[in-house]
């Protein structure tokens, strides 16, 4: 049964996510933001979604533009988790794997190093 939680609790799951990724990697994020959003509304099952350009893709020519996003979808979590422990892990793995795209980081790098 998914679980029932409110939007202000799940954002601070979220901030407590981000205050989990290490300094070094949280001060070389650049521009882009992290936003919760009830569901994707062209992939609802999806669980969070990094929109931009990676940092190893970017080149001298990036400069002025709106910042990236990351996308957490609040629905699809709550519905495949039981407990607000499951909750609270599938946010800080969402999180991660959404902040790694940010770094270039791919899917399939993603699963190698367990976070797929």
């Amino acid at each position: 049964m998914p679980v029932e939680m409110s939007l202000a609790r799940f954002e601070e799951l979220v901030s407590d996510a981000l205050d989990l990724v290490p300094r070094e990697f949280a001060k070389a994020m650049d521009n882009v933001v992290v936003l919760v959003e009830e569901y994707n509304a062209e992939e609802p099952s999806i669980l969070g979604l990094y929109h931009g350009i990676a940092l190893t893709e970017r080149t001298s020519q990036y400069g002025g533009v709106l910042p990236d996003r990351i996308s957490i979808y609040r629905q699809p979590i709550l519905s495949i988790c039981d407990t607000e422990d499951d909750v609270v892990e599938e946010v800080a793995v969402t999180v991660v794997h959404e902040i790694a795209h940010h770094f270039g980081i791919d899917d399939h790098r993603l699963h190698e190093l367990g976070w797929g």
